[in-house]
């Protein structure tokens, strides 16, 4: 009889049978069934009104099925779960009964002696059935405590009770869970097996749960890290080595009213003992919401089942214990073991040593590399698909964070000193040549300090910073985000760190560039401590700093004054391009690449252009002035167009415009 069908037919068969017995001891009159006759005057006893009103809860669920005797029905199982006396064992077939049975409405109306009365009762319970007790009923048992029944007026002996759907379903049989859960709690999917680093972590996360149970409260399981995907999935293994399924809660579906919170835990608990289900609250979108996470602690110390809580960071325990994991992405072998699963063995064979590249740059989890791995197989070229969807699999949670931007410059865009380009050269082949250097090579195994890839840009405003960071991006084939120090700085202790954190972990699964823009405003000369806003102002350079040098990716800093710089910063960063002003030639040359090949010109003199001391930022902005002069007056652009736009730019600028930089514009 171990087929779930079998065993389905076999609890029909046994619920019958318990309505038939319980249909009979309704019959009118004294019968060996009953403890009393209608007209009984005993009163009932109270004494299952001492002790806990219900049994504790399970590690994990037994779902109903066989064992050695035979046939463990759902009745049977829910009996011992609940803690259900025998009474209360009665009154709840009572109302199954009703519902599963067409003949009991009018056995229980002529029990009652009214053809109105064709329902179960509290009243009718107690003439009916032995070893009957007031407490039955009450609020701190059972049958109301976990809403078994529903009581449907308000007098508590006389009106009709009604067995929770649920319950029905149950007791019938019938995986139907909660129906006031459906839109808050999602079953998890499983998706396959968990990479050996992480399937390790499930086992010990299991086994303590497994310790802990029957000892007190059963620890909250909080799973840390930047891959939310990947805690699902821990989180469901996890309930799976002990025998249990998983669900989420997102932390934004908690209710915030007390009396909603109640109903929510008391439905989930009792869930939890009828599926034997663990939950997974998830809190990442919870950040910076104070008045949700009153309510989300509340369900933490409150609930008593398997619980998880997903996060990024780790939690302050209080009334109930904390169990803390870090979970960690795939290893670079696990990384590649799995992309070969994904693309399989031809493909992964043809990509030539580029899955090499993929795995040196990206970081993804599981679900990620599923995910573009999937992309990738579909299309003729599978090589620089898997690259691109890498890169889309890494974005949305940075668009939130930064401004990214689109690369759209070339070498040939960048005017500069020989030496400054042969710098970044250097720069690209420190990305990518690192996984060859760092694990080939050994270094990374030697120290992991100063493995990240960090420089500075410095030079005045214009001088092609910006720019530089573009053509990388493009020659890396890597998305560039622009991260404005301004608005992540804040004036809140440990603000600063927690926003600088967020960046960092988004980014570290793909790699990108990360441009800190302005970083004068938080890398000034180091200040004197003289209170706790000086020690905390340091700290936060310190971890930025830190957070570079282990940054797999490239993290680029800008500043118009290298010089106001300390001193030991500069020393931990790996390279410093000066961006000179741009002298006469190189400015000739900036105007010759001024203007697209399609903008019509016509007298234009580089040499005299550039006679005008200004930035390549500044003559990109009067080329652009220029093109819409000369737009709107119908004909090319010419020298007349330049000079009106010059004159704007250099009022902007708050300098005049001599006529030693403008001789022979116009003749």
């Amino acid at each position: 009889m171990s087929e779930p069908a079998s065993w389905a037919e076999a609890n029909q068969r046994l619920l019958m049978e318990e309505l038939a017995r319980v249909k009979k001891a309704l019959t009118p009159g004294p019968s060996p069934a009953s403890g009393r006759g209608e007209n009984s005057k005993e009163m009932p006893t109270t004494e299952a009104a001492e002790g806990e009103p219900f049994t504790p809860l399970p590690l994990a669920g037994e779902g109903p099925g066989v064992r050695a005797s035979g046939v463990r029905s759902a009745l049977e199982v829910l009996v011992e779960r609940f803690g259900l006396s025998p009474f209360e064992r009665e009154v709840l077939l009572l109302c199954a009964g009703v519902e599963l049975d067409s003949g009991f409405a009018a056995v229980c109306a002529a029990a009652q002696g009214d053809p109105s009365k064709a329902y179960s009762s509290f009243s009718l319970a107690l003439a009916a059935f032995p070893e009957a007790h007031w407490t039955a009923l009450s609020p701190g048992r059972p049958l109301r405590y976990w809403r078994l029944i529903e009581v449907g007026g308000t007098s508590l002996t006389a009106s009709p009770l009604r067995i929770d759907e649920r319950i029905l379903h149950y007791l019938a049989g019938v995986d139907a869970p909660d129906e006031r859960l459906a839109g808050l709690v999602r079953p998890i999917e499983a998706v396959g097996d968990l990479v050996p680093s992480q399937a390790e972590l499930a086992r010990r996360a299991a086994r303590v749960l497994a310790d802990a149970a029957g000892r007190g409260p059963l620890p909250a399981v909080v799973l840390c890290g930047a891959d939310p995907a990947a805690q699902r999935e821990l989180a469901a293994a996890v309930a799976a080595e002990l025998g249990m399924r998983a669900s989420v809660l997102p932390a934004a579906a908690v209710p915030g009213s007390p009396a909603e919170l109640d109903g929510l835990l008391r439905l989930w608990e009792r869930e939890a003992v009828l599926g034997g289900c663990a939950l997974l609250l998830d809190t990442w979108d919870l950040e910076g919401d104070t008045a949700r996470e009153a309510a989300v602690a509340r369900l933490i110390d409150d609930l008593r089942s398997v619980l998880f809580i997903s996060t990024r960071e780790r939690r302050r325990a209080r009334s109930r214990p904390l169990a803390t994991f870090d979970v960690p992405g795939p290893t670079a072998a696990e990384q590649r073991m799995l992309w070969q699963a994904v693309l399989g063995p031809e493909v992964a064979a043809g990509l030539d040593g580029r899955l090499d590249d993929v795995v040196s740059q990206f970081r993804l989890g599981s679900a990620a590399i599923r995910s573009a791995g999937a992309q990738a197989a579909a299309v003729d070229d599978p090589g620089r698909a898997l690259w691109d969807a890498c890169r889309a699999q890494s974005r949305p949670r940075l668009d939130d964070l930064a401004q990214r931007i689109e690369p759209r410059a070339e070498w040939d865009d960048l005017v500069l000193p020989d030496y400054q380009k042969q710098i970044l050269r250097e720069v690209v082949v420190h990305v990518r040549r690192r996984q060859k250097v760092y694990e080939e090579w050994g270094f990374a195994a030697r120290s992991a300090r100063g493995l990240g890839i960090s420089a500075l840009f410095a030079g005045p405003s214009g001088t092609g910073k910006t720019l530089a960071a573009e053509v990388l991006a493009g020659v890396l084939r890597l998305d560039l985000y622009r991260i404005d120090l301004a608005t992540v700085v804040s004036k809140y202790i440990g603000e600063t760190e927690k926003n600088l954190r967020r960046i960092f972990d988004a980014a570290e699964e793909g790699g990108a560039i990360l441009l800190f823009d302005e970083a004068d405003a938080l890398f000034g000369q180091r200040s004197e401590v003289k209170d706790s806003h000086d020690r905390y102002a340091n700290i936060e350079v310190s971890y930025l700093l830190q957070r570079m040098e282990s940054y797999r990716g490239l993290a680029i800093l800008t500043s118009n004054l290298k010089d106001s710089m300390d001193q030991a910063f500069l020393r931990r960063l790996r390279f410093i391009v000066q961006f000179p002003f741009p002298d006469v030639a190189e400015r000739a040359e900036i105007w010759r690449r001024a203007f697209p090949p399609q903008t019509p010109t016509e007298g234009l003199d580089p040499a005299k252009l550039a006679r005008l001391s200004v930035t390549g930022g500044n003559i990109r902005n009067i080329a652009l002035a220029a093109a819409f002069l000369a737009a709107d007056g119908g004909g090319p652009v010419r020298m007349g167009h330049l000079l009106r736009a010059a004159r704007g730019e250099l009022t902007k600028l708050e300098r005049p415009l001599s006529e030693s930089e403008i001789r022979g514009w116009i003749e």
